[in-house]
């Protein structure tokens, strides 16, 4: 068997065209005034015979730019991470960047893994979805000097960009829909508050609107994801427990919400006429389940655009002070809180 053919260098296309490897770099990088017809002639017919591609990273790293974004994202078979990266690579298309995708799958070691890793790629900056992350990921995350952007989460006493949703105006307006519906009994349902400020920031306006209608009863529970028989217990302890009234149950996100729908399914309760359900994040499938889910629906290809949008301003030395950029949700209604 034949040895694999090298990969054709700019000194065999200077070669090929009977000039020098000068001319071809000014050819690559765009300064093409600068030759003549026939010498452009000869160049563009040595690459096209050679089949020569430049090598993008060796080019970037001699001008000190590889024009490389990295992405870290805790969970990737999230929706709304996954939402969040359509954003992320279409301002970085239209920006010349290219995005380098890491996902943790929520493991400790994998975080810090391609936390090293994009070091070594030379990253011109990070945007980070750090819901899942731990501690030590983000402290780590911390003593990097890359310019940086968080989406959804901010990381305690770290002064750091952020873009999401403004938690509180829309756990404010899902709560005032449910009590405008009637709803005699709410029951807020998150995974482990943590440090989490997304998670807290939603509870708290839960309770701080609930506040001003004192005959409505506020609950809420922290329940892990794929715990199932305890989101069952929850949600038939609550149903139980306001027997006769119109009862409802708020969803923290997405992924919550499908797991809150399986239990209701396994415990014969159906959304719209036994108890209500609302959840944060739009889901494909909400319309179609059963009289269909109302959800709270947020910017996520918006959030996604605009982070890349703040860590290309950091990237070319701009905007010095910390900037948070919060985005409005909007409310669909669905079945399953009607009257």
């Amino acid at each position: 068997m034949n040895a694999k053919a090298a990969r054709p260098t700019i000194s065999d296309v200077a070669k090929a065209a009977k000039t020098g490897k000068t001319s071809i770099s000014r050819y690559l990088n765009g300064e093409k005034h600068l030759l003549s017809a026939a010498l452009l002639a000869r160049i563009e017919n040595a690459i096209a015979e050679l089949n020569y591609r430049p090598s993008l990273m060796a080019r970037g790293l001699k001008r000190g730019r590889t024009r490389l974004i990295g992405l870290i994202i805790a969970d990737i078979t999230n929706p709304y991470s996954v939402n969040v990266l359509s954003g992320i690579e279409a301002a970085c298309r239209e920006k010349g960047f290219t995005p380098l995708v890491c996902n943790t799958n929520n493991a400790l070691d994998q975080e810090l893994h391609y936390l090293d890793l994009l070091r070594s790629y030379q990253v011109e900056g990070i945007v980070v979805n750090a819901v899942g992350m731990r501690e030590e990921g983000l402290n780590r995350l911390q003593q990097s000097s890359l310019p940086m952007v968080l989406i959804d989460r901010k990381i305690p006493d770290f002064a750091c960009d952020v873009v999401g949703l403004d938690n509180t105006q829309a756990a404010t307006t899902a709560t005032e829909h449910l009590v405008e519906q009637g709803f005699e009994a709410l029951l807020f349902l998150s995974e482990p508050l943590g440090t989490v400020n997304t998670r807290r920031e939603r509870l708290n306006a839960f309770h701080a609107t609930l506040a001003r209608y004192p005959g409505v009863i506020a609950e809420d529970a922290e329940i892990v994801l794929h715990e199932a028989g305890q989101i069952d217990n929850t949600l038939r302890q609550f149903h139980t427990r306001h027997r006769g009234m119109r009862k409802a149950v708020i969803s923290a996100n997405g992924a919550l919400t499908l797991q809150v729908a399986r239990s209701m399914k396994r415990l014969g309760l159906h959304w719209g006429s036994d108890i209500g359900l609302l959840g944060f994040d739009e889901l494909e499938w909400a319309e179609l389940a059963g009289v269909g889910i109302t959800t709270l629906k947020q910017p996520t290809w918006q959030i996604g655009y605009a982070a890349v949008e703040q860590v290309v301003r950091r990237i070319d030395g701009t905007d010095n002070t910390v900037h948070e950029q919060v985005f409005s949700g909007e409310l669909i209604v669905r079945g399953s809180t009607a009257r």
